[in-house]
């Protein structure tokens, strides 16, 4: 999973340089594309870090993390048949 943060920290840095240049140089578009890529590595960064922790919580609290996740499966199957207006059955 290291891999997968510094590829995000690099996409970042990347994309904060070429934002740079899209200002200076006054292409709207190159800064557009800049700007969206360092979130891209942001959001690989912060995904990283969830995975990391998902895991730890795996490791430190099996039960606790299997009842947080039947949780979440329950809500989600609740909303999504709420959502199709499944929930007069």
């Amino acid at each position: 999973m290291e891999t997968t943060k510094a590829e995000g920290v690099v996409r970042e840095a990347v994309g904060t340089v070429q934002e740079t240049v899209g200002s200076v140089i006054g292409d709207a578009s190159e800064q557009l594309s800049g700007r969206a890529k360092a979130l891209c590595g942001k959001t690989q960064q912060l995904y990283a870090d969830a995975v990391e922790v998902a895991r730890d919580s795996i490791v430190e609290k099996p039960m606790a993390t299997l009842a947080i996740a039947a949780a979440a499966g329950f809500a989600l199957g609740v909303l999504w048949a709420w959502n199709r207006g499944d929930t007069d059955r």
